[in-house]
């Protein structure tokens, strides 16, 4: 289980320390296990991030201790944030894929999680696109703002755990959804290479995208 230590660093090194650790969810007598592959950080000096904003009853996660979780509502939805070292700050967990190798997960495993996030036309969702986008990896995890806001983890039902299995590359690129005029130019937003093309939107493949300029890719 990670440390408060792990995120008493600043939200840039925790999202991309972030990359290829695992979620461990305990739902329904059985573990549901992710592995994180997109994540995007949130300062507070800076338009995006919602401590920006100010401090209310609602954000105080953020401006609590590190390791502390912070969830909302995203278009009606969950999702998953985890303060840090520097008052204010966070990250979102934006992407994660179902890791069925991990110690553990069982048989029934990718089947719970499928039934958490059908498609919406009550469909199977395929596995690479279970956690696709921040609402998605909770519902699939079971994970919701009234059970979870400005709590700790729980090694016993929800933890991030390292099994040391490091991304060698890193792309950097902007974050999502972010509007213009809230710092949408900063590159905040860090995807394990290996897992691309599971990520919310490959900058990668993105129409009119150029290297150095739209994303750059760090090398361990």
């Amino acid at each position: 289980m990670l440390s408060s230590c792990f995120f008493s660093q600043s939200a840039i090194d925790v999202a991309k320390g972030l990359l290829g650790k695992i979620i461990h969810r305990y739902y329904n007598k059985q573990w549901l296990c992710a592995r994180i592959i997109e994540t995007e950080a949130y300062c507070c000096d800076e338009k995006a991030s919602h401590s920006s904003l100010g401090r209310t009853p609602k954000r105080e996660a953020m401006f609590m201790s590190p390791g502390t979780i912070y969830m909302y509502y995203a278009r009606g939805k969950d999702s998953l944030n985890i303060s840090c070292g520097n008052t204010g700050d966070a990250v979102l967990i934006k992407s994660a894929y179902p890791e069925l190798n991990d110690p553990k997960a069982t048989d029934e495993m990718l089947s719970m999680m499928q039934k958490l996030n059908p498609t919406h036309d009550n469909e199977i969702r395929p596995i690479e696109k279970l956690c696709k986008g921040q609402t998605l990896l909770c519902q699939a995890l079971a994970l919701k703002v009234n059970n979870w806001d400005q709590r700790q983890f729980d090694k016993a039902v929800f933890y991030i755990n390292d099994d040391h299995t490091q991304s060698r590359d890193i792309v950097q690129t902007k974050r999502l959804g972010i509007p213009l005029h809230r710092d949408a130019h900063l590159m905040y937003r860090y995807i394990d290479l290996d897992y691309i093309k599971y990520c919310t939107e490959n900058p990668l493949t993105k129409r009119n995208s150029v290297s150095d300029c739209d994303y750059i890719i760090l090398s361990e």
